[in-house]
């Protein structure tokens, strides 16, 4: 079973290959993931760590958390689980509440909808493609409800 580590306080002009060269001397079967910014591929300031085993995880918390990685402190942890539709590292953000963002609007997908609720069941308009199904059933309801 493998466990991740998120590795924080990443500096900004760190390359993957700097930090696997840090993690190398631990262990070769370690793998590193640096994140980086999609416009200008630099590094976000955070990145994972994969080792093979619990015990693998605690001692290279152990030895690595506090390392200084190019004037910058590292923050070794286990990593928790991503959120589902979320980006890794990114916090969670209020959706606007009106207008369309100038991203969604370029790309032409991820309209907003605006869906509105009633309490007046009489205000809600059925499918016009079982209108008059719906109907049949409101009258065949209707009837039984009468005769009984």
């Amino acid at each position: 079973m493998s466990i991740r580590l998120y590795v924080g306080n990443l500096p900004k002009d760190l390359e993957r290959q700097e930090l696997e060269a840090v993690f190398a001397e631990f262990d070769s079967s370690v793998s590193t993931k640096v994140i980086t910014d999609r416009k200008t591929g630099k590094c976000r300031g955070f990145g994972f760590v994969t080792v093979k085993s619990e015990e693998q995880a605690n001692e290279l918390i152990e030895k690595f958390n506090g390392y200084q990685l190019k004037d910058s402190q590292l923050k070794i942890e286990v990593a928790q689980p991503r959120s589902k539709g979320k980006e890794e590292g990114e916090p969670v953000a209020a959706a606007p509440s009106s207008g369309s963002s100038k991203r969604n609007s370029s790309k032409g997908g991820n309209k907003s909808r605006k869906t509105t609720v009633s309490s007046d069941p009489e205000s809600v308009q059925p499918d016009p493609r079982w209108a008059q199904e719906l109907e049949k059933l409101k009258q065949l309801l209707a009837a039984q409800t009468a005769s009984s």
